[in-house]
């Protein structure tokens, strides 16, 4: 008779040697790229295990997009920290993992008072086979009618509590965080005078706000397939 394999043991924590981390179920962790010179990927470890004697772990891994990995591709307003928790999962050596990071909502990330080199956000889930994305409208805001990028600075009108960004006021970065008061042109057009003008960094709690949205189109491709 052929010889059975012998079960393997499911663990919910692991002791990676390599990189002195222990790594459990739920964890956001960076994972080695399949090709030279790219980011490393980011994952979120579904379940562990290994063989019957501790050893030759792998974990069962859910992968987040890049907004460049997905379908349709980087936008205007996908932040540089910005990931997708995608339907694609696999199992990959325990060994590929480079280190853990952390991927936070997205109203906590907008709330950090800095950003380090491991901190991501996800606001999206996505579907690596028709492009969709859960959810599939979000708030905008701006003349520009754009969802909020976390990367860049936007200023509050006073009056109406709108928020823009200084190039579509006519205005620079430098120059809006000078000012003081800002009303825009809708709520005060004749007075349209950035020494009046306030600055803030946007946040998630001013954005639910907007009655306006716009809808994440879909795209058609197949998503791209991982190895460690």
């Amino acid at each position: 008779m052929p010889k059975q394999k012998a079960p393997r043991k499911q663990l919910k924590s692991y002791k990676l040697k390599h990189i002195n981390r222990t790594v459990q179920e739920g964890d956001a962790v960076l994972m080695r790229s399949s090709e030279p010179g790219k980011p490393s990927y980011v994952a979120r470890v579904e379940a562990i295990e290994t063989d019957a004697r501790g050893s030759n772990a792998r974990v069962r891994v859910r992968w987040y997009y890049r907004p460049e990995e997905s379908i349709g591709g980087r936008r205007q307003f996908h932040g540089a920290k910005e990931l997708f928790l995608s339907d694609h999962y696999d199992f990959q050596s325990a060994d590929t993992i480079e280190g853990k990071c952390k991927v936070h909502s997205f109203s906590s990330y907008t709330k950090l008072d800095s950003v380090g080199n491991d901190d991501f956000f996800c606001r999206f889930e996505y579907n690596s086979t028709t492009g969709a994305f859960i959810p599939d409208r979000v708030a905008v805001f701006c003349k520009c009618e754009m969802p909020y990028n976390p990367d860049d600075l936007m200023v509050q009108c006073e009056d109406c509590s709108e928020w823009f960004h200084p190039s579509c006021i006519g205005t620079s970065i430098e120059e809006a965080k000078k000012l003081d008061h800002f009303y825009c042109e809708e709520c005060s057009p004749e007075e349209h005078e950035f020494h009046n003008s306030k600055t803030t960094s946007k946040n998630s709690d001013a954005k639910v706000n907007t009655k306006r949205s716009l809808e994440v189109g879909k795209t058609r491709n197949k998503h791209t397939k991982r190895s460690g």
